[in-house]
């Protein structure tokens, strides 16, 4: 249902998994909770940095989507500045 709020009172991406686009290159995913404070605050979070992975960004997502998101970290928090793009996982093609 477009537009559906899961939890009344939360912004719309909350328990959402997303994909950060971030100015350093790096590609976090993780299930959205909110913005405070200037953060994007995830859960269950997964992050490609380009220079210390060995797998290049397109094939890391393609794993991705193929056997879900493998947990780095439980919670993280990254600026909102640093943020170029969101864009729910469900909607990516790899």
């Amino acid at each position: 249902m477009s537009g559906h709020v899961f939890h009344p009172g939360h912004e719309a991406l909350h328990g959402v998994t997303v994909v950060l686009d971030t100015t350093s290159g790096r590609t976090i995913i993780g299930r959205y909770h909110d913005t405070e404070n200037g953060r994007m605050r995830l859960h269950e979070v997964a992050v490609h940095d380009p220079t210390a992975s060995e797998h290049p960004r397109e094939e890391w997502l393609r794993r991705t989507l193929k056997f879900g998101v493998r947990t780095e970290h439980k919670f993280l928090a990254v600026p909102a500045e640093e943020v170029t793009k969101v864009t729910p996982l469900g909607e990516i093609t790899a």
